[in-house]
């Protein structure tokens, strides 16, 4: 049975299929990877990765659509469509789709994240062009009825039990996004709100389909033992047909400015590891100006990359006060990013020891500053997985996607190492003093509660 996944600006929750997404997302953003690209008459665009090591192909579309793209009270719409798009056409009955797939030696699945939607199959080079007529058909010719949607609109809110629901981390997180963002959608969850999941019909999941699933608001890739010359007559013959729509622009409430920081907290029974997380809203690769989004990979590198970064060295090895600490940054949002720092604390010590000591190390970061070393050595660290990244069939299909339905281009993901080369030490301080403001945070505390 196909599995949904569910991104979320942070974590992803994924079966191993799920092509080792979150990996990329917190390594290294990109790579060389030198793909063909071509656009056909209807709009849609085709990305080819060539990878000859073994005769297999990952094909994936792509839509400029997400969660932060929904109508106001439609909340999960975007992921339940995802499920939905499983349940046949004309031409292929309810629940055959992964069936066919499968029966031909392939893995399929799909996933939502805030700003896109994508499916996935992965088969034998000789099975490629069966999945592509398969996608094309889908593009164009879902059939939904109330026998097929409310069933599996039943399924999604059991997604969300099991998932949030029953998961206290989870839900501070939920908590905590809804916090960081006082207007902007990106507030919303990827699955939706519970009540409003119960109220989506067979009519609203037509409406979504028909707004946002054509060609050209789709992104073709194709990765493996192929070339562009292989792939061109396959796209042109199966999706070529599909007729091009007109599509609104991708209007998203502003956020408004922040004056105040926030706190949440969450105490539950179930938890048994305490943690304490802050999440700042910073710049994305496409709101940013300069080297902004390249110097702050290079700053959560250094803050909680591995095991000589600042964190590790002070609250694990010296201090003895943490058990885990680390730092992050989510560059790939359409309209905003974030970065966020973290740590659980060791037995024995309370939350508020690791709490001061996090914020001692980005107080002591902000008067001091990061040395050239430290930026060097971070720098080495992301080119070395840039490098190894490039060993993944699915890693480059991954990076195109995120970058190109969020307003980036191939330029954009192929010039990165020059990029992430040229940060120097006072383009980290810079970023850091504009990003570690406390009135634009959320600080998430997440604790036991033995009382309950």
């Amino acid at each position: 049975m196909r599995r949904a996944v569910v991104l979320g600006l942070r974590r992803l929750a994924a079966p191993a299929m799920a092509l080792g997404l979150l990996s990329m997302v917190t390594a290294v953003d990109a790579a060389v990877f030198s793909p063909a690209s071509f656009t056909l008459p209807n709009g849609l665009q085709v990305v080819v990765i060539s990878n000859h090591r073994a005769p297999i192909a990952i094909q994936m579309v792509w839509y400029r659509v997400g969660a932060a793209d929904e109508p106001a009270g439609k909340s999960g719409i975007a992921h339940f469509l995802e499920h939905l798009m499983f349940k046949g056409t004309k031409d292929v009955p309810p629940g055959e789709f992964s069936k066919i797939v499968a029966s031909n030696g392939g893995q399929d699945n799909a996933f939502t994240s805030q700003d896109y939607t994508a499916y996935f199959q992965r088969v034998a080079k000789d099975k490629l062009e069966l999945v592509m007529k398969l996608e094309a058909d889908r593009m164009a010719n879902l059939v939904l009825t109330d026998a097929e949607v409310l069933p599996e609109r039943d399924v999604v809110l059991e997604e969300r039990r099991s998932r949030t629901g029953n998961n206290p981390g989870a839900q501070l997180y939920e908590h905590a996004r809804a916090a960081l963002y006082m207007n902007h959608p990106y507030r919303i969850p990827v699955i939706g709100w519970k009540s409003e999941i119960a109220q989506l019909t067979t009519e609203d999941a037509i409406a979504f389909y028909r707004r946002h699933y054509a060609p050209n608001n789709a992104i073709l890739i194709v990765a493996g033992d192929v070339t562009a010359d292989e792939i061109r007559p396959l796209a042109e013959k199966y999706y070529g047909s599909i007729p091009r729509q007109e599509m609104k622009p991708r209007a998203r409430a502003a956020e408004p400015e922040q004056l105040a920081a926030r706190r949440v907290v969450l105490k539950s029974p179930r938890v048994r590891q305490p943690s304490w997380s802050r999440t700042y809203l910073a710049p994305s690769y496409t709101t940013s100006t300069g080297a902004e989004a390249y110097a702050l990979q290079v700053l959560a590198e250094i803050l909680g990359g591995n095991a000589t970064s600042r964190f590790y060295r002070s609250l694990v090895v010296d201090q003895a006060v943490a058990a885990s600490a680390s730092a992050w940054y989510s560059a790939d949002g359409l309209d905003s990013g974030s970065f966020g720092i973290s740590g659980s604390p060791r037995p024995g010590t309370v939350i508020d020891v690791v709490e001061t000591a996090i914020l001692a190390q980005i107080k002591s970061l902000i008067t001091g500053g990061v040395s050239a070393d430290e930026v060097d050595r971070a720098k080495r660290s992301l080119m070395a997985g840039a490098i190894y990244v490039q060993d993944s069939l699915r890693a480059g299909p991954n990076i195109f996607g995120r970058a190109l339905t969020s307003g980036r281009t191939i330029e954009d993901v192929e010039n990165w190492p020059e990029r992430i080369g040229a940060v120097t030490a006072a383009d980290v301080d810079a970023a850091a003093k504009a990003v570690f403001r406390d009135n634009r945070s959320v600080t998430s505390v997440l604790l036991p509660d033995p009382t309950s």
